[in-house]
């Protein structure tokens, strides 16, 4: 199972309108994928639409049991195939920095539970939708995750953001987490004719080189009737639908070359790298998510 952080340091840059989008695409080639929605505004939670639960990631986040992760866990409206760790307002008060830091290893431990002891078919994807801030919740993503996308949009503060958000992300990696990578960073809500946002992408590309995705996610009305209709963007049927669900298939594409998919370790202890795969190997063990990268690459 590959693990995916989509982060940013402020809200209303589009970041759970770019975990959904991931989502789609996993969905859109068959592979079965989980989203644990981190933020307490819940907006995936709402919009993936899952039945009622006795439980929420607050209790996961504070008794990572397999009971507690069951009572959290429910199938999505989309697709059986995408299951939803259910957020709650209560995740708030998690949000301030532990006196325990152990706990914030609960997240990775209820993962690698359900890595060990998957309900049905295993996950091959799971997308952690964190909220936007730097606090407790989005830090424990990032010791859970396998890769981290930051999602920005083209304005004058992105590049700053975008420092701050990758030297976190570095931190995570260098004390805690040896496999954390970064993916990239995704410019949301791009409008191709205006000028600003041409410029400030170019600021983005000098400062950050590669790590900026060479796609932008544009700024297209379908994807608030998607949302709304708690619909996959790859289901929704118009022009501007279709021209977002590929761009998210390439950075669905994009997320998996980032990085060796793998169970990483909880003590912090670094285990020895693999031998260097090839670029369509490194997207995943799965076969469904490696022949979506063996199409784009192709």
């Amino acid at each position: 199972m590959h693990t995916v952080a989509v982060l940013s340091l402020k809200g209303g840059v589009g970041k759970t309108t770019v975990a959904l989008g991931i989502a789609s695409a996993a969905l859109r080639r068959g592979a079965r994928a989980l989203v644990a929605d981190l933020d307490p505004q819940g907006n995936a939670t709402a919009t993936l639409d899952p039945p009622m639960t006795e439980a929420t990631l607050t209790d996961v986040l504070e008794t990572p049991r397999r009971a507690v992760i069951e009572q959290a866990l429910a199938p999505s409206g989309w697709s059986d195939e995408l299951d939803v760790l259910v957020s709650s307002e209560d995740l708030e008060q998690l949000n301030e920095p532990a006196p325990d830091n152990r706990r914030m290893n609960n997240l990775a431990r209820a993962l690698d539970e359900l890595r060990a002891k998957p309900r049905d078919r295993p996950y091959e994807l799971a997308i952690l939708d964190c909220p936007p801030s730097l606090g407790r919740l989005t830090r424990s993503a990032l010791l859970a995750a396998d890769s981290a996308l930051l999602v920005t949009e083209p304005t004058m503060y992105a590049v700053s953001g975008a420092e701050r958000a990758l030297e976190a992300i570095e931190a995570i990696r260098t004390e805690h987490n040896p496999r954390l990578r970064a993916a990239g960073v995704l410019v949301n809500r791009m409008r191709t004719r205006s000028y600003e946002h041409q410029y400030r992408i170019q600021e983005l590309r000098e400062t950050f080189g590669r790590l900026v995705m060479p796609t932008a996610i544009p700024d297209r009305l379908a994807i608030q009737q998607a949302q709304g209709a708690c619909t996959p963007i790859h289901e929704w049927k118009s022009p501007g639908a279709q021209e977002i669900a590929l761009t998210f298939n390439m950075v669905l594409a994009k997320i998996l070359r980032s990085n060796r998919a793998g169970r990483h370790r909880l003590d912090g202890t670094e285990q020895a790298a693999p031998p260097a795969p090839t670029e369509v190997e490194t997207t995943s063990q799965f076969p469904a998510l490696r022949e979506l990268a063996e199409r784009e690459i192709g």
